[in-house]
């Protein structure tokens, strides 16, 4: 979903990994990732800030896609690109709903389920 990958040569080293990952393609003073591996080739993101982490998705999603913000924004219809980039810049914080509006957007054809875990 991220695009990301570890070279970790244990589990838990690979998972370390994967947070730090996170902690630098966010780049936000204050943001903590931490990875949680509740199986055996599955594991779950928690971060202390969830606007960040959407911004994130949108972003690496919308770049895979090969869109400029622009592109992204004719996609879903609007009239500025600026309406589109105040959710990945983490300035709107979307619903679901339009999360998974703006995911099938920039990134058709990709099946992504998004599940929101209660906290531990």
């Amino acid at each position: 979903m991220f695009d990301a990958a570890s070279q970790g040569r244990t589990r838990a080293e690979a998972l370390e990994m994967i947070a730090d990952w996170f902690v630098s393609m966010v780049n936000q003073e204050g943001f903590e990732a931490e990875i949680r591996g509740p199986k055996a080739g599955e594991f779950e993101v928690a971060a202390n800030d969830s606007r960040a982490m959407i911004s994130l998705l949108l972003r690496r999603q919308r770049q895979q896609s090969g869109l400029t913000l622009a592109q992204a924004a004719e996609r879903l219809d609007s009239k500025s690109r600026n309406a589109y980039a105040r959710y990945e810049q983490g300035v709107s914080a979307p619903t679901v709903e339009k999360l998974e509006e703006l995911l099938r957007a920039i990134a058709p054809g990709r099946d992504l389920v998004l599940r929101q875990s209660a906290a531990a």
